[in-house]
């Protein structure tokens, strides 16, 4: 079990990729703090994954208030006694559309949640994370390196391109204290969003929707689309000791679409 005894604060957590991780988390042994806005999918994820409630907490958390992240960290200290990795799942990827089109003030909440939410999280957990160091590791896209022909996310991909680049300065900043900070980059990855734009664009054209999915998967070198449990498998390698030389990188998990 690669997270045996280790608390990780895991923040996005709803149907999808959030829920995996926290999966992820339970099932390699370790304790898993979520955070989400929304607590009804709090609470569905940690009766599903923990149904005893021994190895989970959770709290609503906006990660654009600073107080509320805090309180997160803080719950995890209070119920775990410590804090050995933190999962930056929380995003708002439902904001589409180009530059040209663009609503600006929209791409500031959009940097606000994505960029400074995710910073806010990690200051949040320094003081803990210090004390005996451990990993942050950063849900970005493979938008932010190579932008999408079938959908426009302008402002998610130049957010979370920024946040690639500020795990950079996190990764040197903090590795004095052996705190890693690594950047995990989905590309299509099969759950919910996927499955809906799958669903929607199917409809849309009338076409069936083996034939959509077969025009992604079309790209990848392997062949089958990633799933958020890929994804999850990922994320816990980077949050365990086993990854305990690895920081400032960034790992596609995208079943070959992109090569780097």
């Amino acid at each position: 079990m690669q997270l045996r005894g280790k608390t990780v604060i895991v923040s996005g957590v709803g149907a999808g990729l959030g829920h995996q991780v926290a999966a992820a988390v339970v099932r390699e042994g370790g304790n898993a703090v979520l955070g989400a806005r929304t607590e009804a999918n709090l609470a569905q994820c940690a009766a599903e994954i923990d149904p005893g409630g021994a190895r989970t907490a959770l709290l609503p958390t906006d990660i654009t208030d600073a107080s509320q992240c805090e309180a997160l960290a803080a719950l995890a200290v209070e119920r775990f006694g410590a804090i050995d990795a933190v999962v930056h799942v929380a995003a708002w990827d439902s904001y589409f559309g180009g530059v040209a089109d663009a609503d600006l003030a929209t791409w500031q909440q959009v940097m606000d949640v994505n960029l400074l939410g995710t910073l806010r999280m990690t200051r949040a957990c320094l003081p803990a994370l210090r004390a005996r160091g451990g990993s942050v590791v950063i849900i970005g896209t493979q938008s932010a390196v190579a932008a999408p022909s079938q959908v426009r996310q302008a402002a998610y991909a130049a957010s979370k391109g920024a946040l690639t680049s500020a795990m950079y300065s996190m990764a040197r900043e903090f590795g004095p204290d052996r705190i890693r900070v690594n950047t995990v980059l989905p590309g299509w990855m099969w759950g919910p969003p996927v499955r809906a734009y799958v669903q929607f664009t199917a409809a849309a054209e009338g076409v069936s929707e083996q034939e959509v999915l077969g025009r992604l998967t079309e790209r990848m070198a392997l062949p089958d689309l990633a799933t958020d449990r890929d994804v999850a498998e990922a994320v816990t390698f980077l949050a365990s000791d086993r990854a305990r030389a690895i920081t400032g990188q960034s790992l596609l998990v995208n079943a070959g679409e992109l090569m780097r």
